[in-house]
């Protein structure tokens, strides 16, 4: 038999053949580490391009990481990236409701629609005039204007619903409406009435005023800041932002409709911004810890054995009132009292007062790793919150709350209940949050349109800057918990929706408190001098200097209390140091 490796010809397609064998072999590492995981589950190590199954729809993996309740990949598009049309999901949204015209003028007619339903997610909405696609807006935008129509002149319209595996929607009603005759309205609306001050921070000015009238209808009103225009709502109540604290400032309103025409000024009104933001007499920096009402390990503490570096104490956790959907209780732990030899809840309102007369803030924090409230329903939950929450707030003395819910919220509640815990308390009310770092990474968290709707109020948010793993940072790159980039690049990425004052670095006092993340007390206050001045910086350079920055957090108190407060004498004394 002839020996064909012996031959040119055979030679080369022997060659051919292992050169495409090496290949294989060379892929088969990278092949065996990304794959298909089957359904997404928590407490598990992801890679990247790992592919999941959730909610019926297919994701891929960004970047790896260990899952964590509250990280479903439709939460945290930093982690995971939606396989378009992959999972088998066939199910098409709810055909939009009750579309109607909400104004028109001599050539647009303007749109809202009711939201559409999905069993995955809505992703946007296609409008149709006629039988013609003539707009698209996202799934959370549930208004439209057609622009461009000719005057005098009827158009008939209909939405479709669609979601990320490109199934569509049956078509919402069909609604008409003309526009405007050119020329036809030249009447301005009347003025604005009854101008009033609702509510003011040291960084705003809240209005309101009773509605205008108009021949055709009223679309909006200006708020003016002296003579110049603030803001525009089509609602009649403003809040006005950015204004200098301890300052006196005059507003007026003006109406107006759909064909242009304005009307005169309502009379003006003067509101006072107050002295300091929703705080009272914090610092400018300050230094937040959170009081463990448990025992786990650390040391075990009186509030009066707080050591007067920290600014700011959160008491952690009130607790679910089982009883009462929305409510929440609070009593000194029963396991604590004994620890600390017979502590009660009138020790814990003493030592309270006695926080106060030094000039510290003393809130009280829901939520933590296993903590919840339900304000799953408006009513009665939200009213059951407000109540027992002001309760708890008279009882013990509490300056205000702190948010570190971690297992979801229904923000549109929240803030509802925040809003009107904060009109029973008054000025001196405080708001924190204590977000983790899959929380701030875009502006559609629950986190992030939580602080929208309340940044007017908002002491601080404390960023929960461990048990994160890698993630990306301003500029696009993974950055390792445990390092100081880690913290620059993350707090860069979100300072560019919260602004510097309302910003704080939530760290752990020590390696026993948290399952990653801990740096040394040394190295926050690099992060913090690199963020506020740009200097002692590693590798990661911010985009800007951010002076105001408000300062620190760490979990807990009693952890820095094994370590001598540690953290508190290194930290607090830099902060004093900032300008």
């Amino acid at each position: 038999m002839k020996n064909v490796s012996h031959s040119p010809t055979g030679l080369k397609k022997v060659l051919a053949f292992l050169l495409i064998a090496a290949l294989l072999l060379a892929l088969i590492p990278g092949m065996a580490f990304a794959a298909d995981r089957g359904a997404w589950a928590p407490n598990v190590s992801y890679v990247a391009n790992d592919t999941v199954t959730y909610s019926g729809s297919s994701y891929k993996c960004i970047q790896g990481h260990t899952s964590l309740v509250g990280w479903e990949p439709p939460n945290v598009p930093a982690l995971w990236g939606l396989v378009q049309g992959g999972g088998g999901d066939t199910q098409a949204p709810t055909a939009p409701s009750n579309l109607h015209a909400t104004g028109t003028t001599t050539s647009s007619i303007s749109l809202t629609w009711n939201a559409s339903t999905d069993n995955v997610g809505v992703t946007g909405y296609d409008v149709y005039r006629a039988s013609a696609l003539v707009g698209s807006v996202s799934g959370s935008t549930l208004s439209y204007t057609d622009a461009g129509l000719s005057a005098g002149t009827s158009y008939s319209y209909t939405v479709k619903a669609k979601d990320a595996a490109g199934n569509v929607s049956a078509a919402s009603n069909s609604t008409s409406a003309a526009t405007n005759t050119g020329g036809s309205d030249t009447q301005p609306p009347t003025a604005p009435a009854n101008l009033s001050v609702t509510g003011t921070t040291s960084s705003s000015v809240s209005l309101s005023w009773t509605a205008s009238t108009d021949n055709v209808g009223v679309t909006g009103y200006d708020v003016y800041v002296g003579g110049t225009l603030s803001v525009s709502v089509t609602s009649t109540t403003a809040t006005v932002t950015g204004l200098a604290a301890s300052t006196a400032y005059s507003f007026t309103v003006k109406a107006k409709d759909a064909a242009g025409n304005v009307s005169a000024a309502s009379s003006a009104i003067s509101g006072t911004t107050q002295s300091s933001g929703g705080g009272g007499l914090l610092p400018k920096h300050i230094l937040t810890g959170y009081w463990q009402n448990f025992t786990n390990g650390a040391t075990n503490l009186k509030l009066s054995a707080v050591p007067s570096q920290y600014d700011l104490i959160a008491v952690a956790f009130a607790d679910m009132d089982a009883t009462k959907p929305g409510g929440v209780i609070f009593n000194v732990d029963s396991s604590l009292s004994t620890a600390l030899g017979g502590y009660t809840n009138a020790n814990l309102i003493s030592d309270i007062q006695a926080k106060h007369a030094q000039g510290k803030k003393v809130i009280i924090s829901v939520g933590g790793q296993n903590g919840n409230i339900d304000l799953s329903a408006a009513s009665p939950n939200v009213s059951n919150f407000v109540n027992s929450m002001y309760g708890l707030m008279t009882q013990f003395g509490f300056d205000g709350i702190d948010i570190d819910l971690e297992n979801g919220m229904n923000v549109a509640n929240l803030t509802s209940a925040i809003r009107q815990l904060q009109q029973k308390v008054g000025s001196g009310f405080i708001l924190t949050m204590a977000p983790q770092t899959i929380d701030m990474q875009n502006q559609n968290t629950s986190y992030m349109q939580l602080y929208t709707n309340l940044k007017d109020i908002t002491t601080v948010i404390n960023v929960q800057y461990y048990n994160s793993g890698c993630m990306l940072g301003r500029d696009g790159l993974c950055y390792s918990q445990g390092t100081e980039n880690f913290l620059t690049a993350l707090s860069d990425l979100t300072l560019q929706w919260v602004a510097p004052s309302q910003l704080g670095l939530g760290l752990p006092a020590t390696t026993s408190a948290a399952g990653g993340g801990y740096v040394t007390p040394t190295v926050v206050n690099n992060a913090l001098s690199c963020l506020a001045a740009g200097t002692n910086c590693g590798s990661y350079k911010p985009v800007a200097k951010y002076p105001d920055i408000r300062g620190a957090m760490t979990w807990s108190i009693n952890w820095d209390g094994a370590s001598s407060y540690n953290f508190a004498n290194t930290v607090k004394t830099f902060l004093t140091t900032m300008p």
